[in-house]
């Protein structure tokens, strides 16, 4: 770096501080990272968050956030150089489901305000900003990263070197089979639901109810409920495709749409605001009871399924290819596949608590017995049995058994130590600047003063 560029940079450094203190505002530039600056009130704004969302920050957090968001600025630069950019839809989508978290956790969009002492539009753009950069760093650290692939020669060496006791537990899991199915509902049931969602729309229109109101009363959707209803600005891909149709159909924000059945059960929508390719609406749900009735009738259907497959005239995977409604394993021999990992391995405590309740006492190739639970997606009550596929008793992770969670542990030590080498690199060919009152932290990366 040229003397010329220093001394524009030391410029910028002192002016931004001028700027700060001439228009009356309790601010400093604290650090300088390329021709990025950091303020105080950025770093106050991050201790605040951190302390609302119950973030712990290990250290002094005016040593520690300052030197997290110069490691930021390192990669966005990194990263504007590589052209690498966030994906504008799914930045949007990630700070509507923040807002919503906020507004739900403090109360209301008024009281958000209060707290944080900015507009709903400041806060928003804020986050855009935030969840951006995020995303950035996040490709640029999955690029720097992509070529790590240990063999599977490196994965056992790394094994055979750990400590015994750096070898980690591995819980009790299990994989598991399951065939499912909703009792069938009545006509006069689903008619009834459909009247009483023709009455909420005749309220509204005739303004003498609000739809917000009816949906905090009524609505079977029980987060959006607590809002009124309101689901946030989504795009089309964010819904299913019966309710996209009709809801990016609307236009008045004074009428309300036809009745729409989903998986879910049945809706009536009314439009909030349209912004381009996303949508804003509220809507109300109901879904039909199933009868006590219905339910005994599906669980002697499933008692006869079990026997048919006890007797070996029917394989399980043979029944759930032919009697099951779970679209999610009705393709996958009715293997259940964990959403948190994505892998078929469950540790109890992630599966419905209905099926670890069956499967608790049973040996693998055992057939529960038929039992209803809802369904943790359409939040519906459907009738079930499940077969116990494989389970695993809790032990220390062997290449055997736990290859893959290995494998994770070596790709993220590996990741950690190239991600952890690139910084220290690229602290040596920055211009960084901090003001004297900031440097005597004991920092992560020490090659920040040079």
């Amino acid at each position: 770096m040229n003397i010329k560029t220093n001394i524009l940079l030391l410029a910028l450094f002192a002016n931004l501080s001028m700027m700060a203190q001439s228009n009356g505002v309790i601010d400093e530039v604290i650090w300088v990272v390329g021709d990025e600056a950091i303020l105080r009130s950025e770093v106050e704004e991050e201790r605040l968050r951190a302390q609302y969302e119950g973030t712990q920050i290990k250290g002094d957090p005016y040593c520690v956030i300052p030197e997290q968001l110069a490691v930021q600025k390192l990669f966005l630069h990194q990263a504007e150089l590589d052209s690498i950019e966030a994906n504008e839809s799914s930045v949007s989508h990630q700070v509507d489901m923040r807002l919503n978290y906020y507004i739900n956790q403090i109360g209301s969009k008024e009281k958000m305000e209060e707290y944080f002492r900015k507009t709903s539009s400041e806060i928003r753009e804020e986050m855009m900003t935030a969840v951006r950069n995020q995303m950035i760093i996040q490709q640029m650290q999955a690029k720097l990263t992509q070529n790590i692939k240990p063999t599977p020669a490196d994965i056992r060496r790394y094994y055979n070197t750990l400590p015994a006791d750096s070898i980690p537990m591995m819980p009790a899991q299990v994989e598991v089979q399951i065939l499912s199915f909703e009792p069938p509902v009545p006509i006069e049931e689903i008619e009834r639901v459909k009247a009483r969602l023709r009455e909420f729309t005749e309220r509204v229109q005739s303004g003498s109810t609000d739809f917000g109101m009816l949906a905090r009363l009524y609505s079977e959707d029980t987060e959006s409920a607590k809002r009124g209803g309101e689901l946030g600005f989504v795009g089309r891909g964010q819904l299913v495709t019966e309710f996209a149709d009709v809801a990016f159909n609307l236009n008045d924000p004074k009428r309300v749409s036809r009745i729409v059945q989903t998986e879910y059960g049945y809706h009536i929508i009314q439009l909030i605001e349209k912004k381009g390719e996303r949508i804003n609406c509220r809507h109300i749900l109901l879904r039909p009871r199933i009868s006590a009735t219905d339910k005994v009738k599906a669980i002697e259907r499933l008692d006869s399924i079990s026997k048919e497959i006890k007797a070996g005239n029917l394989q399980f995977e043979q029944a759930v290819t032919k009697f099951s409604e779970d679209k999610n394993t009705v393709m996958n021999a009715g293997l259940m596949i964990n959403p948190n990992t994505g892998s078929s391995r469950f540790e109890y405590q992630d599966l419905a608590p209905e099926i670890a309740k069956q499967i608790y006492n049973m040996q693998e190739g055992d057939i529960s017995q038929p039992f209803v639970m809802m369904d943790p997606i359409k939040n519906r009550e459907v009738c079930a049995i499940v077969r116990l596929q494989k389970k695993t008793d809790v032990h220390r992770a062997n290449l055997t058994d736990d290859f893959q969670t290995i494998k994770a542990m070596l790709e993220q030590k590996l990741s950690q130590e190239f991600i952890h080498d690139w910084i220290i690199k690229k602290q040596k060919t920055t211009y960084i600047q901090i003001d004297p009152e900031w440097q005597g932290c004991d920092f992560e990366f020490p090659g920040w003063i040079h």
